[in-house]
């Protein structure tokens, strides 16, 4: 694929949407794409044209006059529902004149790569980024308060992962929404190598320098201590998607971006103040 500065908007200057644009992902894409004077719709509950993903009504003034949307569905791909939601929405966007979507989707989620098939089924261009376990997980939300307390312990066993920074999705991001040359790709986004749970919680206690260790615990045990609203999925996440499937690296980002991905040592150095 031809290479293609960052940032540069081909006469894109109508307002791209950003659903979940207050999320990890999200609000970076908002801060890169105001960054580069194109202007920006935020797609949240709190935005002044609000979108919710439970009310259908606030779709249709989300999506007025808007040709481009950054698609991060709340709370995941994976939750039942989703793909009547993305179906329903796919369609909302094309009667609204929406020409280009950029859905981030799970990597090795079955239930992802339906929602993949209905956007890309639906008649425009697309662009998919799938993306597994974040980096910025251990310290924006979900893992940051066991960070802190100095004892990460989940129901995983030794499996690699390719933690993938934010900050690289929102890159990647960025460039299929403003860019040609996007159109009808699959990205899978991977950082430059797998680590092991355990692995990036050595990592972080290496980057603070004080004690943070990791512990398996049984997975029956772990959902037990879950809130009922989370724990199905997060039981899916650890039991089912981490079972080895994403345990390999892709050269995507790089294709994309022209550059290598952040390391998790890099991202755990650059964020140690926060644990």
């Amino acid at each position: 694929m031809e290479r293609l500065t960052p940032l540069h908007c081909n006469g894109c200057m109508n307002e791209i949407l950003v659903l979940g644009g207050t999320g990890k992902t999200g609000r970076r894409i908002v801060h890169r794409l105001h960054a580069a004077g194109i202007p920006v719709r935020v797609g949240s509950r709190t935005a002044p044209i609000p979108f919710d993903w439970t009310d259908r009504a606030t779709w249709a003034p989300a999506l007025s006059g808007i040709e481009t949307v950054y698609v991060s569905y709340y709370p995941d791909l994976a939750v039942p529902g989703a793909p009547d939601d993305i179906g329903a929405f796919t369609t909302a966007a094309v009667d609204a004149g929406v020409s280009r979507l950029v859905l981030l989707s799970g990597r090795g989620e079955d239930e992802a790569a339906t929602c993949e098939r209905v956007v890309q089924g639906a008649g425009i261009d697309w662009t998919v980024l799938r993306c597994s376990w974040f980096n910025q997980n251990f310290s924006e939300d979900y893992l940051l308060d066991a960070v802190l307390a100095g004892e990460v312990a989940l129901p995983v066993a030794d499996v690699p992962e390719p933690f993938v920074d934010a900050d690289d999705i929102a890159d990647v991001a960025v460039a299929a929404l403003t860019q040609d040359g996007h159109a009808g790709q699959v990205y899978e986004l991977t950082g430059p190598r797998l680590l092991t749970f355990a692995d990036a919680v050595a990592e972080i206690a290496a980057a603070t320098g004080r004690p943070v260790t990791f512990v398996q615990v049984p997975p029956q045990d772990y959902a037990a201590a879950l809130p009922p609203e989370v724990a199905e999925l997060l039981m899916y996440l650890f039991t089912t998607v981490l079972d080895g499937r994403n345990a390999h690296l892709t050269g995507d980002l790089r294709r994309v971006l022209g550059r290598e991905p952040r390391d998790f040592a890099e991202y755990a150095k650059a964020t140690a103040d926060v644990w």
